[in-house]
């Protein structure tokens, strides 16, 4: 049995949001396949996420440099709390699925702050003499990514997939191609035909979301 982390970054509601229709199709579709694995959602827009700020960077230091965490106020104590048990959600999880929409050419901000939780050096990736080595290399990964535009033909530059999949892929992850809803703003007329198009790549994704594939 595997743990599926489902992570959905579009405040909007799931009808709304492409992302995370497609990657509800391909969620239903895992469950068929793996009926043992377990899925946990986080909806990023209704969490208490902490912000990397100057409190989080100043109570790591004190506690590199020895200071009890009970010496902490009971605000931060909560906030180093919270911000270490998203870290360690991720690193419990098998499976990511992630869900997002392109914004500005880059992540909801949601996103970026929840994705801060879980790049920690000495939890999920480690320095060494050679450079930064992942930690998490018996994990998989997927990317659902809704675009206005079309931009997995790399004509037009966007930020967001690349950022998303090269920082599972430094943390170890095995990631697979990203599915891509794009295009509907730019052809509104199509949207039916994408979607359905983006529904029947993450089925046949989901064949792959697997150990075996990858000899874990």
């Amino acid at each position: 049995m595997s743990t599926i982390l489902f992570i959905k970054s579009s405040p909007l509601p799931e009808p709304q949001s492409r992302s995370t229709r497609v990657a509800r199709a391909f969620l239903e579709e895992c469950k068929r396949l793996y009926p043992e694995d377990r899925v946990i959602e986080l909806d990023l827009y209704n969490m208490d996420i902490p912000l990397i700020d100057a409190s989080l960077l100043n109570a790591w230091g004190q506690l590199r440099n020895g200071t009890p965490f009970d010496q902490f106020d009971e605000q931060l104590q909560d906030k180093l709390g919270k911000f270490d048990a998203l870290t360690q959600q991720f690193i419990d999880a098998d499976k990511y699925v992630i869900a997002s929409p392109l914004w500005n050419l880059g992540v909801p901000p949601m996103l970026k702050a929840y994705l801060d939780t879980v790049a920690v050096a000495g939890k999920t990736f480690h320095y060494t003499e050679h450079g930064a080595e992942g930690l998490l290399s018996n994990k998989l990964g997927i990317h659902f990514h809704g675009t206005g535009g079309v931009y997995s033909d790399g004509v037009q530059n966007a930020y967001a997939d690349p950022f998303i999949k090269g920082l599972l892929a430094f943390l170890g992850v095995k990631v697979l191609p990203t599915v891509y809803v794009e295009g509907i703003d730019s052809a509104p007329h199509m949207e039916g035909e994408i979607i359905d198009k983006a529904i029947n790549e993450a089925l046949q994704a989901a064949a792959h979301f697997n150990f075996d594939k990858f000899g874990g």
